[in-house]
């Protein structure tokens, strides 16, 4: 059938051939449903809970609305985009601050005798409460030429944490390689968007080959969700992850997590036995 939208010529259609095909129709549906769904949630707001009885016609009814709408919607949703990247090209001034030592007032110094990264207290204290308890001690408020250790991390792996801490963000081929350090760091030091970020990045990622390792990290950082995702992961996989080196190396080190894993394995066993 041709179509008026996504026809390669919809200007030569002719009624009653102006039509659209099954996936344009769908998403217009999409679409209007989306904007909908978000003006009446902003028409919800600030009414202290209390039932909302006066919306008009065009708000109760979808199909009023149509595009209209919807197009003004994204072209907010645009303009939203282009203030939040201006606010992200001004605070990247931080970045700027840690690459380039500007005034710099205190040495943040891996934990394998690499060499120290000048950063700044402020930011430090900002980002965890940890570290600004750290920087509040006694032996904290000395010259700016005083070194503080974070012994889990080797330089690599500090110097992407201190970049992240700056930027909020870090290149895909950092993470990649050091996910799982900075996620042990930033439960340690308390700073949760870090978390967020990792935990992000694991589930992103989470295959045959890496489900033990981050088992063993979500369960060294009490991260409930992540453990539950990697368990499910493992149960569904046993035959490619139980016969392996790996498994053998992880039983031997975790075997809470083992016996964990058995225990599972076997309710899922069940529960496909029941028919559940």
């Amino acid at each position: 059938m041709d179509c008026s939208i996504c026809s390669a010529m919809p200007f030569i259609l002719r009624p009653p051939r102006n039509t659209i095909c099954g996936a344009c129709y769908e998403g217009a549906r999409t679409i209007i449903t989306l904007t909908n769904r978000n003006d009446h949630s902003d028409n919800t707001k600030g009414t202290d809970n209390k039932t909302v009885t006066g919306l008009s016609a065009s708000s109760s009814n979808p199909s009023i609305k149509g595009f209209v709408n919807a197009l003004k919607w994204v072209k907010e949703m645009k303009e939203m985009e282009e203030e939040l990247n201006e606010k992200l090209n001004y605070l990247s001034g931080f970045v700027v601050a840690f690459r380039d030592h500007i005034h710099t007032d205190i040495l943040i110094k891996p934990g394998n005798d690499g060499p120290s990264i000048p950063a700044h207290r402020a930011l430090l204290a900002a980002r965890s409460d940890i570290f600004k308890n750290i920087l509040d001690s006694d032996g904290c408020k000395a010259p700016p030429s005083d070194t503080i250790t974070l012994p889990e991390l080797n330089y690599e792996e500090l110097e992407s944490l201190l970049e992240f801490l700056y930027s909020g963000d870090l290149p895909k081929e950092k993470m990649e390689k050091h996910v799982y350090s900075l996620s042990i760091a930033a439960d340690k030091y308390e700073i949760p968007f870090l978390q967020k970020f990792c935990e992000h990045q694991m589930l992103g990622s989470l295959n045959s080959s890496n489900a033990l390792d981050i088992l063993e990290i979500s369960d060294t950082c009490s991260n409930q969700s992540l453990k539950e995702t990697s368990l499910n992961f493992i149960v569904k996989n046993m035959e490619d992850i139980v016969f392996t080196a790996r498994f053998d190396a992880f039983a031997l080190k975790n075997p809470h997590l083992t016996v964990q894993i058995t225990r599972a394995s076997f309710i899922d066993i069940k529960n496909k036995r029941l028919g559940l």
